[in-house]
């Protein structure tokens, strides 16, 4: 994914996780959802006057990076990566690491 593919449309600290974690974990599945605006009633949020608008993250990955890893481990690893972006505003977020197999199974219970 390019910087430019993945800034297109998005904010700054969006097409910031994107690049990293594609650059780092080369994910077969990335998911990076803004749910900013889900919290922007929140006391901190309106102190601030709503902040940069992205503040508030929800990732689903699946890497083959994250096999032999504990959720902390893949958790701690996707933290570390992103230590830029809590510094720039990120304040939550929300992880859903996968390896392959583990995406594949999930996928096959869902389906009826």
């Amino acid at each position: 994914m390019s910087d430019s593919a993945a800034a297109s449309g998005s904010g700054s600290i969006t097409a910031s996780i994107k690049h990293k974690l594609t650059s780092s974990l080369q994910p077969t599945k990335l998911e990076v959802r803004n749910d900013s605006a889900k919290h922007a009633h929140h006391a901190a949020m309106v102190a601030q006057g709503g902040g940069s608008g992205e503040t508030h993250f929800f990732v689903e990955i699946t890497s083959p990076a994250f096999e032999g890893k504990t959720q902390i481990a893949r958790h701690r690893q996707i933290n570390t990566l992103l230590s830029d972006e809590f510094d720039r505003g990120l304040h939550a977020l929300s992880i859903r690491a996968r390896t392959p197999a583990e995406q594949a199974k999930a996928e096959a219970a869902a389906v009826p």
